[in-house]
């Protein structure tokens, strides 16, 4: 019997002594913030309505009448009104080490989405911009929740949504006809176009002009114009060249690169779809889909000049994912900025009658700023991300020299990339993915504490005593048995077990709530809770050959269950720092 069936078994029996639910006691119970409160929790507050009791005289009561007829549970305790559960430590040890090596190293795999497509967009940045620090939230969020949806048995299709289109590229384009250096564009193709592109915003303050010739030749490249078009199809080239070395760097790859120009021809397709459910309204001479029923304003589909937008090409992008993926979820990692635009967007297809309507969701992120200042290209005011990495790599490489003189050139340049790159993921998947990054050079670079090297090292530790363990000839050992739980039924032992045991739950609330941040942080209280145990108990000098092996085993559910967590939040391992 797992821990998640004992804990079944337990609500089926307050079911059957409160008239209460089992589903619903299941669900109450919490995990004690303290291994001396127990192992499960019942705030028995929830029964008081049903058995018409003070919560403390409902736990003293089930206690009572609960007796030793669950033998999994070594005791109860009645406090403040909780019911606190405690397991049978030796029994704790067995069923998950023994679930740990069956699982081997795909440890607490869900098959939540066993039979279902989730298409996951995320990084989408604009051609001809910078992939700078705030592209990646949007890039390592991503690339975290197409993890986890694919290790819980989703078919993942990532996509990359390219922001190739619109008016701001009629507007790049006057810009490189009046300012660019073709010399330039060769050698350092993003920071050509940006250039021509911030000084475009610059110089419309002053000719208003400007605007009105950027918005000519957007149209002219919507209507298929050869020089506008080529023009286009040049920058668009460069800058998917420059993107993808950053790709490559982060170990990130996509399955769809469509950008919103791949839309443009469907659109006219869209526009009828629409017509014929009676959704389209002219408003001043623009195309919108009323939404008052929503709470919403008017969606705005073709402006008055004939140009489409976003919503438009985000909507026919929705039919054509449909069409050739039959999608069960379509998920948009993109900043919270742009939650208005989602509620339209899914708005006119609910009013459309999609049936998958539901099923388009928005994953909302806070900004990243340094200090107070936000990133801007117009402004030109952005940090590249390739500079960011640079410095972490570098930052790592001097600390693993003068750590390790002896290793070899080549692995120290290595090694410093895996952990450099990780410090930054680590960084922005650490915490909620609402709330704000207060970017500084010391968070991303702190190789102590809260930290991608803190989790590494540990990991690196944990590799190093295998390594031991096999050189000592201590690589074969029997299967699990009883002399090995009770070896594992001290106090940091079990802390270690439990959080084992709990990888899986971990990850499945990961999934439901597009949060990678709560198995990075259930991995970094792993690292934390081994760290601990192995302070207190050695493992290759165990003085019985049982306590020895039982440390074993569990030193090597550790090493899988860390090595999982590590991967699934795109961090990269290393075994030796």
């Amino acid at each position: 019997m797992s821990t998640s069936e004992l804990k079944a078994r337990l609500a089926e029996r307050i079911e059957a002594l409160s008239g209460v639910s089992a589903k619903d006691i299941y669900d109450w119970f919490e995990t004690p913030p303290e291994a001396h409160m127990g192992d499960l929790a019942l705030p028995c507050f929830r029964l008081s309505r049903a058995m018409r009791q003070a919560p403390q005289k409902i736990a003293e009561h089930l206690i009572e009448r609960i007796g030793d007829s669950i033998p999994e549970v070594r005791s109860y305790e009645a406090v403040s009104g909780y019911l606190n559960v405690f397991y049978d430590r030796v029994w704790l040890a067995r069923t998950v080490m023994e679930k740990a090596i069956e699982e081997g190293e795909t440890p607490g795999r869900p098959t939540i989405g066993e039979g279902q497509t989730a298409l996951i967009e995320f990084s989408s940045p604009n051609v001809a911009k910078e992939f700078h620090v705030g592209h990646a939230f949007t890039t390592l969020l991503g690339q975290a929740i197409a993890n986890l949806y694919d290790y819980s048995g989703y078919r993942v299709v990532r996509m990359n949504h390219i922001g190739d289109y619109g008016t701001q590229f009629g507007n790049l384009i006057v810009a490189w006809k009046r300012w660019g250096d073709e010399t330039a564009l060769e050698r350092e193709p993003i920071k050509e176009l940006q250039r021509v592109y911030v000084k475009f915003h610059r110089e419309q303050e002053n000719d208003p002009e400007l605007e009105i010739e950027g918005r000519a030749a957007f149209v002219r490249l919507e209507n298929g114009d050869p020089e506008t078009t080529a023009l286009w199809q040049k920058f668009r080239k460069l800058s998917l060249d420059v993107f993808n070395v950053t790709y490559d760097r982060l170990g990130i790859h996509f399955d769809n690169t469509n950008g919103e120009s791949f839309y443009s021809d469907k659109i006219p397709g869209l526009m009828t779809w629409l017509q014929s459910k009676d959704l389209l309204t002219l408003s001043e001479g623009a195309v919108v889909v009323d939404l008052e029923e929503y709470k919403l304003p008017p969606c705005l589909l073709i402006k008055s000049d004939g140009t489409t937008i976003y919503a438009s090409r985000d909507l026919a992008s929705i039919l054509w994912r449909d069409e050739t993926y039959d999608f069960d979820l379509n998920v948009y990692v993109v900043g919270l900025p742009q939650s208005h635009h989602f509620k339209q967007v899914f708005a006119v297809m609910h009013k459309a009658g999609f049936k998958k309507a539901d099923r388009l969701k928005h994953v909302g992120f806070g900004t990243v700023m340094f200090g107070d200042q936000m990133f801007s290209t117009r402004e030109g005011n952005t940090i590249p991300l390739s500079e960011l990495l640079n410095e972490s790599v570098a930052k790592t490489k001097s600390i693993i020299v003068e750590n390790n003189p002896d290793m070899p050139p080549a692995e120290a340049q290595d090694t410093a990339e895996k952990i450099g790159i990780s410090a930054v993921v680590y960084t922005f998947l650490r915490n909620g993915r609402e709330k704000d990054i207060h970017f500084s050079w010391e968070d991303v670079l702190d190789f102590e504490g809260d930290s991608a090297p803190y989790l590494l090292y540990t990991l690196a530790r944990c590799h190093s005593i295998r390594q031991k363990a096999k050189e000592h000839g201590m690589e074969n050992r029997a299967s699990f048995t009883a002399a090995h739980a009770e070896a594992l039924a001290d106090d940091e032992a079990v802390a270690v077990l439990k959080l084992i045991d709990g990888f899986g739950k971990a990850i499945e609330l990961s999934v439901t709530q597009f949060e990678p941040s709560i198995v990075v942080r259930h991995t970094m209280t792993l690292a934390r809770a081994f760290n601990k145990f192995y302070q207190n108990h050695s493992i290759l000098h165990a003085e019985e050959d049982a306590v020895k092996e039982a440390r074993l085993f569990l030193l090597d559910a550790v090493i899988n269950t860390m090595s999982a967590g590590i991967k699934l939040a795109g961090m990269q391992i290393v075994e030796r720092m």
